[in-house]
């Protein structure tokens, strides 16, 4: 996920190898010179993979959780900043704190920005298991909120995966399904929440329909019917979403993403 605030750009992950990242970027016209960091939610190929040649090629900086870095022998090597759960990263237009989130990696965590100018905040978190207190405080009072949905129940038991890995998936160190999203965007809904965007879908056991429709009738159960629901896809880049601040103690919107998961 590429984020930009305030003319500033960073990476929330980059799993794909690094001449892919650099050929997504491209076709939305960003330089990868441009990216001042990258941060890894956790050391899993699919969200680790291109970091470590980005900081070599093109100077990024490097944050991931202690246990994280130590795990994966080229995000070791390149060096990267090691930021516990809870900590804040301080970059040049943004603060990025981390949450802790149940997954089967050995430290993983969530991601909430604050553009610095605006107040402006987004939240990204996939890769977990179930919602946890520290979860649903941590992506309180968003104005962006970037939430796995990665499987409908019934497709997974019906899908392809053997029971020890469907298992594995619903479980608590796994993945959310549609509805344990639904039950997220729900507790942390309120009227300043501007779009959420469901991410991490699962190829073969959901579909873009289900994860949205879920959902919004999730939100439908609350006083915040009018939210956009929409999602990530994984094979072209998705977005921009701007996060359009209408509330009269900030100045005027500053907070950009676009999404290529």
């Amino acid at each position: 996920m590429l984020l930009e605030v305030d003319g500033a750009r960073v990476l929330i992950d980059a799993g794909f190898p690094i001449r892919e990242i650099v050929r997504r970027l491209a076709s939305i016209g960003v330089s990868p010179d441009s990216i001042e960091a990258v941060v890894v939610t956790h050391e899993h190929t699919d969200h680790a993979r291109g970091a470590a040649a980005g900081t070599r090629r093109y100077g990024w900086r490097l944050y991931a959780s202690p246990r994280t870095l130590a795990a994966d022998a080229e995000l070791r090597a390149a060096r990267g900043t090691a930021v516990g759960p809870g900590e804040i990263i301080g970059l040049s237009t943004m603060d990025l704190m981390t949450v802790p989130v149940p997954h089967d990696a050995v430290q993983p965590v969530a991601v909430v920005a604050t553009a610095r100018r605006s107040g402006a905040r987004a939240g990204v978190a996939y890769d977990l298991g179930h919602v946890t207190d520290a979860v649903r405080r941590g992506l309180a009072a968003l104005d962006l909120l970037i939430l796995e949905a990665n499987h409908d129940l019934g497709m997974l038991r019906a899908g392809p995966y053997p029971v020890s890995v469907a298992d594995r998936i619903a479980g608590p160190r796994g993945h959310l399904s549609n509805d344990a999203a639904a039950a997220m965007t729900r507790a942390v809904a309120h009227r300043g929440l501007a779009r959420v965007v469901l991410a991490h879908l699962s190829e073969n056991c959901n579909q873009p329909r289900l994860a949205v429709r879920a959902v919004t009738n999730g939100l439908a159960q609350t006083r915040c019917q009018g939210i956009p629901v929409t999602f990530a896809s994984q094979d072209v880049v998705t977005g921009p979403w701007v996060v359009a601040d209408s509330r009269p103690h900030r100045p005027s919107p500053s907070l950009q993403l676009s999404l290529d998961l």
